[in-house]
């Protein structure tokens, strides 16, 4: 039996309530195999709720750059027998019947019974399945987004199942079993604008589809095994949160971050490698590149993140003095720059240590405790190395705003 209306806005407010103020884990890298996460709240822009209007989130005028696709097309799909005799609430729940049914056939594990309530006319009382009503005939009820978050379902491929879902709006799927690559036409999905496929089993190349998804803001692909390279577009797509971090991911950071817009990017556990472009990431309020093969000195220009809290660039190779523009951005609230080969700070820098903000623990800095041995520092630092944004290092391209000045500053220790 179909839900009454008033029932199913009410179950479609609180739905939206819990997606607005959803808590993201980005992952701190370790050098072991446990996750070891710090919650970031992944709020709003400018103080606005993640909501958005059907004009802002499912605009029918959403120029899609697909990319063409070099697989099979899916064969039409059948209605299964028993779908004559059954009722539904409106045509699109009908037409999407038989691409659950088929997709519900392939799945290999389900030990929470999840797929037990998929049955019947009723798909929006399906477990993880919401509906809503379509941006272009709000007098209609469709398949508005799927929540699997947790569910430990397994199955081999999301193909002719995620990117046969005309209307859906949010996907995740976070914590699951699925595996494959994902289909080249998801990117004909118009108003998919949060995508969470995190900690499953998916691999091949990164998701080229994605691109040129306009309405999409949210993309989070981290705990898979998705390797290559990272296409620069996607650092200038409309994304406001990309986590595609504990993957294997090889490349040097490219020179599109310098004019992203992202505001939680996460690259930690994957292979970056080169050093750390100049002038990138203004808008960014978390950053994480931590454990990966990053080396050189800190740009001057890290100064210039006038929104971020947090910097994480634990577990590279970076190496020279901790820029005290850095130490003085007046919203950070930690600064990770342990396991490292930094010689030197300011006295910025030390009141954070003091305040517990910034980790420079096992680096190559005189006086502090907790750092590599000599004969570590010694051997990495006599290697001549290069610099190809030495313009960075000397250069600051804003203008600063620091917070309040230091009132008591520690003194560095002695050189022993």
């Amino acid at each position: 039996m179909i839900s009454s209306r008033s029932t199913m806005a009410a179950a479609l407010t609180a739905l939206s309530f819990l997606l607005t103020s959803l808590v993201f884990n980005t992952v701190l890298a370790t050098s072991s195999d446990r996750k070891t996460t710090q919650e970031y709240f992944i709020g709003s822009r400018s103080g606005e709720g993640r909501s958005k209007s059907n004009n802002e989130f499912h605009s029918n005028s959403i120029k899609l750059r697909c990319q063409k696709s070099t697989t099979t097309s899916h064969a039409p799909l059948t209605l299964p027998q028993e779908t004559a005799t059954l009722v539904f609430a409106d045509q699109r729940l009908k037409a999407v019947y038989p691409v659950i049914q088929k997709f519900k056939s392939i799945i290999t594990s389900d030990h929470l019974g999840v797929t037990k309530s998929w049955v019947g006319s009723d798909i929006c009382s399906y477990r993880g399945f919401y509906c809503d009503h379509p941006p272009d005939n709000q007098s209609a009820i469709a398949l508005a987004s799927i929540d699997f978050n947790g569910f430990q379902i397994g199955a081999p491929t999301l193909d002719g199942f995620l990117d046969q879902l005309p209307d859906i709006a949010l996907f995740h799927a976070n914590s699951n079993k699925f595996c494959g690559t994902i289909s080249p036409n998801i990117c004909k999905l118009p108003y998919l604008y949060e995508f969470d496929i995190s900690n499953n089993q998916f691999s091949g190349p990164f998701p080229m589809a994605v691109l040129g998804m306009n309405s999409l803001t949210f993309l989070d692909i981290r705990f898979n095994r998705f390797s290559g390279s990272v296409p620069p577009q996607i650092f200038t797509e409309n994304l406001d949160v990309l986590f595609i971090n504990n993957n294997n991911f090889m490349q040097m950071l490219p020179d599109s971050l310098s004019i992203s817009h992202v505001l939680y990017l996460t690259l930690a556990n994957n292979k970056f490698t080169g050093p750390i472009p100049g002038g990138f990431l203004k808008e960014a309020t978390v950053f994480d590149a931590s454990e990966n093969h990053l080396t050189g000195p800190l740009p001057l220009s890290l100064g210039c993140l006038k929104k971020v809290e947090q910097l994480n660039f634990t577990g590279n190779q970076l190496y020279g003095m901790v820029p005290e523009v850095v130490c003085k951005l007046e919203n950070l609230m930690n600064l990770s720059l342990s396991s490292n080969y930094f010689t030197n700070i300011g006295p910025y820098c030390l009141f954070l240590i003091e305040r517990g903000v910034l980790d420079v623990r096992n680096n190559c800095i005189p006086g502090l405790p907790s750092q590599r041995s000599v004969v570590e520092c010694v051997d990495f630092l006599s290697y001549p190395r290069t610099c190809p944004y030495m313009w960075s290092y000397t250069y600051i391209p804003c203008v600063l705003h620091f917070g309040p000045p230091v009132t008591s500053i520690p003194e560095m220790a002695p050189t022993p």
